[in-house]
């Protein structure tokens, strides 16, 4: 039974000691996260050192190794061109559409397939329309009573019968029958059932939409016909480069289908919005198309040629590493180190860049492998930000370690040692009968002395 007591006084020992054991850490903590746990570190350093590359020192060894260029910053012409791709398209001032304006029934056609080549004039279809016949009729009709009123002598009569007359002639002309047709039926001078439709302009067609035996009604858009002896490239053009597009500027265009002839045409059209989704504004060149090799839906390659820019400050566009939010070069000086500068760029043609500040005449510049003396600029900015800290405070072998505690002083050595058993709960356990006086150390089973 003592052997039972001692671990039961152990444990409770042990409970509470873990007890204070967290109460301890959890006052420890909210305290340390209370100070400032970077004190004692010197910011100046890294804040110097995060955004300012540092100068790279190559030897020529080294630098032939990575590939390292370099070029004179020179002044001179900036040629304007803009080089960029575009589609062939139809000139849509030369589209007509061949729709009828009474209804009727289609009896032949003239014209029955697309991509048919049609002249002016041309027949396209006969049409069976009762309008048109009944029209016919009272042009003939007018005719007959301006020949009788004339031969009566009835200058009032006469008068009539022509505005009559006249006004028949009208309405097949609005009707679209052509002038000829209505003076061959005036000679005729019979009907017929049905009226020809012919083409109001040269060109191709582009859509057919005229069947034999249909019936069509009052603008149906019968026939499309495009002319394609004038065409249209539009050309997509980047946002940086539309301040060097302008209306009347010459342009050069390249096909695919044509390889080693250029065509020529002039801008004729800058339109007024941009494409959010590809940054590009839409530029219309107008070009000739006399032998109709250009044919719309052809990829182009379009060139326009700009004013050049005179007296300019030149670098060639590899030097420039842009980032985004500024654009750097390095600068080789006397003593050999390339020194980072940041730059403000211009226009940029070909191979060649603008530079508006930053830089001056006779200033050598790192023409080839930038990123790699870029990448060890901001290593060594990187090296200079650490070696700038101070750990003084990394060092935590002096601090004093509050939440550790001696387990040792706070669990008594019970071996040895009689225990109180007044001061101890005993109403969990079932004790022994008192055996009149007898120590308790002699409490035990009679059987076993």
């Amino acid at each position: 039974m003592k052997t039972r007591s001692q671990i039961f006084i152990a444990l409770t020992l042990v409970v509470v000691s873990a007890a204070v054991v967290a109460v301890s850490s959890i006052t420890g903590g909210a305290e340390n996260q209370e100070a400032d746990p970077m004190e004692g570190h010197d910011h100046s350093a890294m804040s110097a050192g995060a955004d300012e590359a540092q100068p790279v020192t190559l030897s020529a060894d080294e630098g032939r190794r990575i590939g390292v260029t370099y070029a004179t910053v020179t002044l001179g012409t900036l040629p304007s061109t803009v080089r960029t791709v575009g589609i062939v398209t139809q000139d849509e001032t030369r589209l007509t559409t061949v729709s009828p304006k009474v209804e009727g029934w289609v009896e032949r056609l003239f014209v029955d397939f697309t991509g048919a080549s049609v002249r002016e004039g041309q027949p396209l279809l006969e049409v069976y329309s009762p309008a048109l016949v009944t029209a016919q009729e009272e042009l003939l009709l007018a005719r007959k009573l301006l020949r009788e009123a004339t031969e009566a002598g009835g200058d009032q009569a006469a008068e009539n019968a022509q505005q009559l007359l006249d006004a028949s002639r009208r309405r097949l002309a609005y009707w679209d029958i052509p002038e000829e047709d209505i003076r061959a039926l005036e000679e005729r001078g019979t009907i017929t059932k049905t009226l020809v439709l012919r083409a109001p302009a040269s060109g191709i067609v582009m859509e057919k939409n005229a069947v034999e035996g249909a019936r069509i009604m009052p603008g149906a858009a019968l026939y499309q016909l495009a002319d394609l002896t004038r065409v249209w490239v539009e050309a997509e053009v980047f946002e940086k480069d539309l301040s060097a597009v302008r209306e009347g500027q010459h342009g050069m265009v390249s096909l695919e289908a044509y390889p080693g002839e250029m065509f020529h045409g002039s801008v004729t059209y800058v339109y007024p919005t941009v494409s959010a989704s590809s940054r590009t504004g839409r530029v219309r060149l107008e070009l000739q198309n006399p032998d109709l090799k250009l044919k719309p839906g052809m990829y182009a390659q379009v060139e326009l040629q700009g004013v050049a820019i005179e007296e300019t400050l030149l670098v060639p566009r590899s030097a420039v590493l842009q980032t985004g939010e500024r654009s750097m070069v390095f600068h080789r000086m006397s003593n050999g180190q390339l020194h980072p500068m940041e730059v403000v760029t211009g226009l940029s043609s070909g191979d060649q860049i603008q530079i508006l500040s930053g830089l001056r005449e006779g200033h050598v510049v790192v023409a080839s492998a930038t990123f790699l003396i870029d990448a060890e600029s901001n290593l060594g900015a990187a090296m200079a930000t650490m070696a700038g800290m101070d750990h003084s405070m990394m060092d935590m072998g002096g601090a004093e370690d509050s939440g550790a505690m001696d387990m040792g002083d706070m669990v008594p050595d019970t071996a040895g040692t009689e225990v109180d058993q007044s001061q101890m709960d005993h109403s969990g356990h079932v004790m022994p009968p008192d055996t009149g006086g007898v120590g308790t150390e002699d409490r035990r089973p009679t059987g076993s002395r």
